[in-house]
């Protein structure tokens, strides 16, 4: 039975690392096949309950469409319920609750699709990953379909609607996650830079999301949307928690506290200089010495070979001499 309120699903989505990578994986593998972009289908495996979905694991399902007709495609029930099995011997506790696909965006296809899994939940979970995601963020999104049924009487039409996700891990898996990063870290710059490199992707996201609540803001007060109370409460609670720059000691603590982390980059720069210098020098020393070392050896080798060119000649002159005094007498 397909819900007809969001208040009776889940309300929070949340994806752990190991189905992100999964996905990728997924994704690189078909299109290295097929050489094309294509998008890709599998289902999510883990735990649900009145309040939250945890999606802990995942596995890839064969599907083919076709991109001019979006009632054209192909999913294999056989593979999908092979795998279930399968995985269902390995742990009892991950259940199907969902599906996903490479999207990035919803398709007209993807309500027929949703049909396939409610064999296996009643309400499965939609979570597009974003393979290629152009904004800095959280590169999945979750969907459940619902009845909406309207006001005049008309049958009830299946729409998807949007629910929080998030990126949740355990301490296990936050390990292994970090082991990964430690193979396409960029090893030439110091902690400082990345922590600057990553306080500057924050700061994108947190401009992209601005922009969409003041987007969404300017939507309401030219009357495009109705106004919805909980946003605009959540809103206000933001300023709320905003400091205030009016109060002259927040801004002589701002700027003290700005002071001294400007410092601490700044020595820290400079003692990253003079250590790269220190190296520098010590590095040509070693450098010259090992010059000077092979000098040395080659001018002993050259003595050498000229004291046994000696030796040789010698011999052969007194062998000859030997030879005339042998022959006149």
């Amino acid at each position: 039975m397909v819900a007809t309120n969001l208040e009776d699903l889940p309300s929070k989505v949340t994806v752990h690392p190991l189905v992100l990578l999964s996905v990728v994986d997924h994704y690189n593998r078909v299109v290295t096949r097929f050489k094309s972009d294509v998008r890709v289908v599998g289902v999510l495996l883990g735990q649900s309950n009145k309040d939250s979905v945890e999606v802990t694991n995942s596995y890839a399902v064969p599907f083919e469409e076709d991109p001019k007709d979006p009632n054209s495609w192909f999913l294999d029930h056989d593979y999908a319920e092979t795998m279930r099995v399968m995985f269902r011997k390995i742990n009892v506790k991950e259940k199907v609750v969902g599906w996903y696909h490479s999207g990035p965006k919803l398709r007209e296809s993807d309500l027929q699709i949703n049909d396939v899994f409610k064999k296996y939940v009643p309400n499965p979970v939609l979570v597009i990953v974003d393979i290629k995601p152009e904004d800095v963020g959280i590169p999945t999104t979750s969907y459940f379909a619902i009845e909406e049924i309207s006001g005049d009487g008309s049958a009830a039409k299946k729409a998807f609607k949007h629910v929080a996700s998030e990126i949740g891990a355990e301490e296990a898996e936050e390990i292994g996650v970090e082991h990964l990063l430690r193979d396409i870290k960029d090893d030439t710059g110091g902690s400082l830079s990345t922590r600057i490199t990553y306080q500057l992707n924050s700061l994108k996201g947190l401009k992209s999301r601005l922009a969409n609540i003041q987007a969404h803001l300017k939507k309401m007060l030219d009357a495009n949307k109705p106004v919805n109370p909980q946003i605009v409460n959540n809103v206000q609670q933001i300023f709320n928690l905003l400091p205030s720059l009016s109060i002259k000691e927040n801004v002589s603590t701002f700027a003290n506290q700005t002071n001294d982390e400007y410092l601490l980059i700044y020595i820290s720069t400079l003692v990253r200089s003079v250590i790269a210098l220190h190296d520098l020098i010590d590095n040509k020393i070693e450098n010259r010495q090992r010059e000077i070392e092979r000098e040395i050896a080659a001018d002993k080798s050259k003595d050498k070979k000229e004291s046994k060119e000696k030796q040789s000649k010698e011999a052969d002159t007194a062998d000859s001499a030997a030879a005339k005094e042998t022959k006149s007498s």
